[in-house]
């Protein structure tokens, strides 16, 4: 019996991917796994029997990543799972950040609280909310993973035309890119070219605040961006200085904080990106299979600070082991007549599966100096 802790409320059809060996509960202990949304798990005491973590969804920010590895703990993410449903989101604020619709809904709002007659004060007031056609316009989207693709690809079809910038695009990504995309080398040369910015990439030490004066004076005047990525990628005060000159002409993210709520031609969203039904069950389902066959056969998939690793069964007995330092060779020794083995490193950590038949003695592999964690399953 495996134990499942969920942190968030979890998606019935995800849950439903694990069987009756599983025990899943919002306040189990000595869990096993933990399937988690967005509660923040860094001041979280892991027990030590928790060997996975799987967050529904593809931002990780809210898990402490290197002291789960450094505990032997796999954090699992579910890139591309609501990936429709952020691309939906990011059509819907292009056009939002164009024809200050969420500005004229409110106007229509307040005229009507007022007593106005709606009909004739509409016909007046209308100027005042007249934004342009994204036909025709030239988007800039930084960061062609999985929702960058589908953003461009949609973006496109809607007639605009298509600059991406990823210094680390995959040839999957690239083969699913709209022909006539044109693929930059910098970032500044995607700020000189575009008219729209859409951001989608993540969040850490190398983006954090990356849109920042610098970039502003890179961009086209009267640029207009949509991050529904993460807030902490745009400086606030480079963003308040960008509406006020002109630079920038609208912003719309999904990531609000008190200031941007507050800055005339900012529209925030309250983090409705993966909101809905269908992003909540494909997410929660893809993280429960993943945590299913790593608890099951070990296999690492789509995780985000151990290898990925994963491996057919060769034997009736799988010894899994999660190291930082450890000499792969005594580790090797340590499983007699290895049917099957195979590795993979990551930085610092490495990951090994080796197959045999024969009784393995774990405690020998714990051992080994460098070695993180050792499970033994059995087919």
């Amino acid at each position: 019996m495996y134990k499942v802790k969920t942190m968030n409320k979890i998606s019935k059809i995800g849950l439903a991917q694990l069987d009756d060996r599983f025990e899943i509960s919002d306040n189990m202990e000595h869990e096993d796994a933990i399937l988690v949304r967005s509660a923040k798990l860094h001041d979280y005491d892991f027990p030590a029997e928790l060997k996975a973590i799987a967050r529904a969804g593809a931002g990780v920010n809210n898990i402490p990543l290197d002291r789960a590895a450094d505990a032997g703990v796999v954090v699992f993410n579910t890139p591309g799972a609501n990936a429709n449903g952020v691309k939906e989101l990011t059509i819907a604020a292009l056009l939002l950040a164009s024809r200050k619709i969420a500005q004229g809904i409110t106007w229509v709002k307040e005229q009507s609280a007022a007593g106005a007659d709606i009909a004739a004060v509409v016909e007046k007031g209308k100027s005042a909310y007249v934004g342009p056609e994204i036909g025709g316009k030239t988007l800039g989207v930084v960061g062609l993973g999985a929702i960058g693709v589908m953003v461009a690809n949609a973006a496109a079809g809607l007639g605009m035309k298509i600059v991406g910038y990823d210094p680390f695009l995959s040839v999957k990504n690239a083969l699913n890119l709209t022909p006539g995309a044109e693929i930059v080398a910098t970032l500044d040369e995607l700020y000189g070219k575009a008219d729209y910015i859409s951001l989608h990439l993540p969040m850490n030490a190398d983006t954090k605040g990356s849109v920042n004066a610098a970039a502003f004076a890179a961009m086209k005047d009267g640029v207009r961006i949509v991050n529904l990525a993460r807030g902490e990628l745009v400086d606030t005060a480079a963003l308040k200085d960008a509406l006020g000159s002109g630079k920038c002409a609208a912003y719309v993210t999904d990531f609000p904080n008190s200031e941007t709520a507050a800055l005339d031609g900012v529209v925030c969203i309250p983090h409705l990106g993966a909101s809905t039904p269908e992003s909540e069950d494909n997410c929660a389902m893809m993280a429960a299979r993943q945590v299913q066959d790593y608890l099951d056969n070990g296999n690492i998939v789509n995780s985000v600070n151990l290898p990925v690793l994963s491996m057919a069964w060769a034997a009736r007995n799988r010894v899994c082991v999660i190291a930082k330092g450890a000499d792969a060779a005594a580790v090797t020794a340590a499983v007699p007549s290895p049917a099957a083995t195979a590795s993979k490193t990551r930085g610092d950590y490495a990951y090994f599966l080796l197959d045999t038949d024969a009784d393995v003695d774990a405690a020998k592999v714990e051992a080994i100096p460098g070695v993180i964690k050792v499970r033994v399953l059995h087919k």
